[in-house]
């Protein structure tokens, strides 16, 4: 099922020459592949983003850390 605003913009997307709705189509594409990609690599490394949190926050709590100054970066 397509939104009211997508049918809208694809209706304006007609009306354009074949080489703009190429190059509109390109984008949109690239956008939802790279989205794709965002979403399996956040997927696949869940496990590992875990393990550090747990780690930085066993440092944390022995005393191991110590606060950042924006300062001296």
């Amino acid at each position: 099922m397509m939104t009211e605003l997508l049918e809208k913009a694809i209706s304006k997307l007609k009306a354009l020459p074949t080489e703009e709705q190429n190059a509109i189509a390109s984008l949109i594409l690239d956008e939802l592949e790279d989205d794709q990609r965002w979403e399996e690599s956040f997927a696949s490394s869940a496990d590992m983003l875990a393990k550090l949190g747990a780690k930085a926050i066993a440092e944390y709590q022995a005393g191991k850390t110590e606060e950042l100054n924006p300062e001296t970066l």
